[in-house]
């Protein structure tokens, strides 16, 4: 199923074999054929999507698919990827606003609660089918998943005793960064009872006070 190693390069940002040596096209390209095996992953179920289906849907030949990726298994890290160069950007941008202290923090956990909604059936995915990776793949998946909680514990680092707001030892910013990473991903494990109930704007607003509360429990709640 897969090309010799010897006949394929790498991409130098994760590891999996291309032919193309165009970057921005192997990026369009490959979240082509993510977005679009999600999809079938969900209907038909892993072991029952094949290489063809995916490359039908993604618009491909399979000679052309395989100039991009050599594996289910490849597309399926490549999920992993996408959520987290989707998180990454969504809480770059939330950095870049004005606002500062409870705003800033508020911000990012709207924009990385939106990118769960929009990406749910990504996060979905991920966590159910994470165990049909290779070794090597499941590894880099879960340090993935390690990374957007890092990307919390970062923004909880940089605002912690700044202003006014409170200053919080490691431990409770490493706690804050799952707990936050967690919850964003809850509303895609439970969107299907969830949203009979709540909005994704309530449900933002309902979990960003709970971790605001947290913070600013018997300290000042000024921004």
């Amino acid at each position: 199923m897969r090309k010799s190693e010897s006949t394929r390069s790498r991409d130098s940002d994760n590891g999996v074999p291309t032919q193309i040596k165009n970057p921005d096209l192997v990026r369009e390209r490959r979240r082509q054929i993510v977005d679009s095996t999600v999809h079938l992953f969900v209907a038909h179920g892993y072991h029952k999507t094949t290489t063809r289906m995916i490359a039908k849907a993604a618009g491909f030949s399979i000679g052309s698919l395989y100039e991009y990726v050599g594996s289910k298994e490849d597309v399926l890290y490549l999920v992993c990827e996408a959520i987290h160069a989707a998180v990454e950007k969504a809480v770059e941008e939330a950095l870049s606003g004005t606002g500062r202290g409870k705003e800033t923090l508020a911000e990012v956990i709207r924009e990385y609660f939106l990118v769960c909604d929009r990406m749910s059936d990504h996060v979905l995915l991920m966590y159910q089918v994470t165990q049909f990776l290779p070794e090597k793949w499941q590894k880099r998946a879960l340090e993935n998943e390690l990374r957007i909680t890092e990307i919390f514990i970062q923004v909880l680092t940089r605002l912690s005793g700044r202003g006014n707001f409170p200053e919080l030892d490691e431990k409770t910013i490493k706690l804050l960064g799952h707990n936050i990473s967690v919850l964003g991903h809850m509303w895609a494990f439970r969107r299907w009872d969830l949203a009979k109930h709540l909005t994704i704007d309530e449900y933002i607003d309902f979990q960003t006070d709970f971790v605001l509360g947290k913070i600013f429990a018997g300290g000042t709640d000024n921004t």
